[in-house]
């Protein structure tokens, strides 16, 4: 069934022609609109919203208004995946939602699991991480976050975060390791003077 916050922002007609076109009757339509806020909440929870429910909601009340100014919509699902993606563009145009902070997504315990056999670089790449801006340091955690397939997800979903093609941002992130490489071995060359 619709949130209550679904309710406060839509006018009654909208929600009911909403409901009308998911289902014949009050039990069909309310399964049919949890299926489709579920289906919305997977859509921008896969390319990484910040808030997925509020972007599913605010899909499912653009697309009740929709219905209710007349517009002809012949597949509703279909309808609502168009409006989703114009509301995924929008989510991301919104600076707060280019990056999420480090200690918000944990990568800080992420840049070290466990401390390498070669100690001396371990704790060289450790310091240039630090010295790196905090936007290029948390750009370059996220990209080497996941393996397989969740790797190839994860790249495309940090890719649309920052706004950038698949390649702009492998280039940025070669920039950022070109960067981090130089830093490590000046690093080591001090340590093993």
């Amino acid at each position: 069934m619709p949130s209550k916050r679904s309710f406060e922002r839509l006018s009654a007609g909208a929600l009911a022609r909403l409901l009308d076109r998911l289902g014949p009757d009050h039990e069909r339509a309310a399964a049919a609109y949890e299926a489709l806020q579920r289906t919305l909440v997977k859509f921008f929870d896969w390319r990484g919203a910040r808030s997925p429910e509020e972007c599913a909601d605010e899909t499912l009340d653009r697309l009740a208004r929709k219905l209710d100014e007349g517009k002809p919509v012949d597949d509703v699902k279909s309808f609502a995946l168009g409006i989703a993606r114009l509301v995924l563009l929008e989510h991301w145009r919104r600076p707060e939602a280019r990056m999420v902070p480090a200690e918000e997504a944990n990568l800080e315990d992420l840049a070290a699991p466990e401390p390498p056999e070669d100690l001396p670089r371990h704790v060289c790449l450790e310091r240039c991480l630090k010295e790196l801006p905090r936007e290029a340091r948390d750009l370059v955690l996220q990209y080497y976050v996941s393996e397989g397939r969740s790797k190839i997800d994860n790249r495309r979903r940090l890719a649309v975060t920052q706004g950038l093609t698949d390649n702009a941002l492998r280039s940025r992130v070669q920039r950022v390791r070109d960067r981090l490489e130089r830093c490590i071995a000046k690093c080591l060359d001090t340590k093993s003077r």
